[in-house]
């Protein structure tokens, strides 16, 4: 952290993001992949049904019911991925630590990379239906340039809950443990 003195809302992103009562959701790899798994399963269906709902002729209002319910289940996991990172992206730079500050660049640049390359494929899309059908272009272009945007916004999430490591153990830990696993 540097000498930036820490507002009331930095100190309370600090501590929210750094309270571990719900360190068993995301205390293992395999947690945090499902969190992660869980979270882009939800992106993808919530853009679904809004697409689903922009484009329907009838502009049914179920989709819109189903996207309020699985919206709170997205927002958990987000929650989750965000106790993982211990708010990496959540933070302000000036409350960020050293490590955190160069892990945040590094996940920011893998998440740009990877949106420049789903970018590129939506346009190569957009393009390769516009030679089939005209009207594809004009009709799919809004929800497509939306579902990019929303990939885009949520993709430093997916990559830092991704890329988070296990707590390190205690040396209290260990040192109760091994007696135990020596007997």
């Amino acid at each position: 952290m540097t000498t930036t003195r820490l507002t009331r809302y930095d100190r309370s992103m600090l501590r929210l993001m750094n309270d571990r009562r719900g360190l068993a959701w995301y205390a293992t790899a395999p947690r945090r992949r499902l969190a992660v798994a869980a979270h882009v399963t939800l992106t993808v269906a919530l853009g679904g049904l809004m697409t689903h709902f922009f484009l329907a002729k009838g502009e049914p209002l179920w989709p819109v019911a189903v996207m309020a319910v699985l919206l709170l289940p997205w927002m958990a996991a987000t929650g989750v991925i965000n106790g993982a990172t211990r708010g990496l992206l959540e933070l302000r730079e000036h409350v960020l630590d050293e490590r955190q500050s160069v892990e945040r660049s590094r996940v920011l640049a893998r998440a740009h990379r990877m949106t420049t390359l789903l970018l590129a494929a939506a346009v190569i899309a957009l393009l390769a239906a516009g030679l089939a059908d005209g009207a594809a272009p004009k009709t799919y272009a809004a929800p497509l340039l939306i579902a990019v945007f929303v990939v885009h916004w949520v993709m430093p999430l997916w990559v830092a809950g991704l890329r988070a490591q296990d707590e390190p153990v205690e040396d209290d830990v260990l040192e109760t443990e091994a007696p135990a696993s020596a007997a």
